[in-house]
């Protein structure tokens, strides 16, 4: 019987242990991408049309609450991994923001923006006038 090459038994044990998900955990990102520089911009007093320009739409549109906009985002370590849940939740009173509470992503957001940016996902950042 002759013994097989071990780089085709390293080859072919690497591919049964691929689909695992052993050798690499992909996060896995959902809901509302939030720019932090966007998000710092939020001021009491903003139309909901200018919270959109800043944040985009909501990904909770509650039909009985169009004074609650909330925009929420997870974060999975893997397909089996933790699970971490940010609420970002805005209040407007007479179509106007009243006050804001929760958090985001900052840091990973950024970091994702700018990764999925080369795929086309996300507008290009504009270079500023000057060389910038």
């Amino acid at each position: 019987m002759r013994k097989l090459p071990s780089a085709i038994v390293a080859a072919a044990l690497a591919l049964a242990v691929s689909g695992c998900g052993i050798l690499y955990k992909q996060p896995i990102y959902q809901g509302n991408l939030i720019d932090k520089a966007a998000a710092d911009q939020l001021q009491a007093g903003m139309s909901k049309e200018q919270v959109v320009n800043l944040l985009g739409t909501p990904s909770i549109a509650d039909p009985f609450h169009h004074d609650r906009w909330d925009y929420s985002a997870s974060e999975r370590d893997g397909r089996l991994g933790h699970t971490e849940v940010k609420n970002l939740t805005l209040w407007f009173e007479n179509d106007v923001l009243s006050r804001w509470d929760g958090e985001y992503f900052p840091e990973q957001d950024d970091a994702l923006a700018k990764r999925m940016s080369r795929f086309g996902n996300l507008p290009k950042e504009k270079k500023k006038p000057g060389g910038g």
